[in-house]
């Protein structure tokens, strides 16, 4: 798959109109996906514990869109088969009052994953460029400074060894209610139901104009924007997890050699020790 396909270039306006939130690449059916997506597992956890072992690199998943765009589902499907202890998701809520003292990055920075580890940003520090501005409560100066301070921020991350991948998961309007909708015709999904989840929908066009912007202002070499097509979730899942499987592939992985010399080994494991 040529994931480059799916990496948000165009940064005219109204980009979202353009792309097909129902598309389903290459498959014909939901079986199909899921074959190739249990492979992709297998190789995702092989390439995480190379990247656990040699502790030369990290990995930043940044998931972002709409209220049940299915950001909690794609973290649950795409890392399900990788070692725990080398995995961190966070999912950023409304500031505390000791976050909202600092500044708006100062939580996320504590957040970032070290090297060796994998972690996924279940909303991030974007929504401090998003909710803000859509309520009209971060003025224009205000917000073009934090589009700087988030390009400066993600590119120290990546020169210091992180590789980032941004997923905004474009999910359909129309979608968005039959999926609230299941949530209050569903008991064991009610806790996911938030009632501003339906106010929210009021400003959809200001998110999805506000995201554009996000696209235009930190869609960098270094930390690229992918779109995921997301009304099919089995597409959605597949597609994330293809892009982190090709990402990690390009890094140059390999377990760590011994320090040791083996003739010493040896001797030290040989019988009269």
């Amino acid at each position: 798959m040529n994931i480059k396909r799916y990496m948000i270039k165009d940064t005219s306006d109204k980009i979202l109109s353009k792309l097909d939130p129902d598309e389903s690449g290459e498959f014909n059916s939901k079986e199909e996906a899921e074959a190739k997506m249990e492979k992709l597992k297998i190789r995702l956890a092989e390439l995480q514990d190379i990247l656990f072992a040699q502790k030369k690199h990290s990995l930043l998943v940044i998931l972002q869109g709409m209220d049940s765009s299915g950001k909690d589902g794609t973290v649950k499907h795409i890392f399900s088969g990788i070692n725990p202890q080398g995995f961190i998701v966070t999912s950023f809520k409304k500031p505390s009052l000791e976050e909202e003292a600092h500044d708006f990055l100062w939580r996320v920075h504590m957040k970032t994953p070290p090297k060796g580890y994998i972690a996924a940003f279940n909303r991030s520090h974007y929504e401090d460029v998003l909710v803000p501005r859509v309520h009209g409560s971060l003025k224009k100066d205000d917000m073009k400074r934090r589009f700087r301070y988030i390009r400066q921020f993600e590119e120290m991350l990546v020169e210091e060894g992180t590789t980032i991948i941004k997923l905004f998961l474009h999910i359909s309007k129309e979608k968005q209610l039959e999926k609230i909708q299941e949530r209050l015709q569903d008991p064991t999904k009610h806790w996911k139901f938030d009632v501003s989840d339906l106010q929210e929908r009021q400003y959809w066009n200001d998110y999805q104009k506000a995201y554009e912007d996000v696209f235009r202002e930190t869609g960098t070499e270094g930390a690229p924007w992918y779109w995921i097509p997301a009304n099919h979730r089995w597409y959605r899942n597949y597609l994330a997890l293809a892009i982190v499987v090709k990402t990690l592939e390009s890094l140059d992985l390999s377990y760590p050699k011994l320090d040791t010399p083996t003739p010493e080994i040896s001797e030290l494991i040989s019988p009269r020790h």
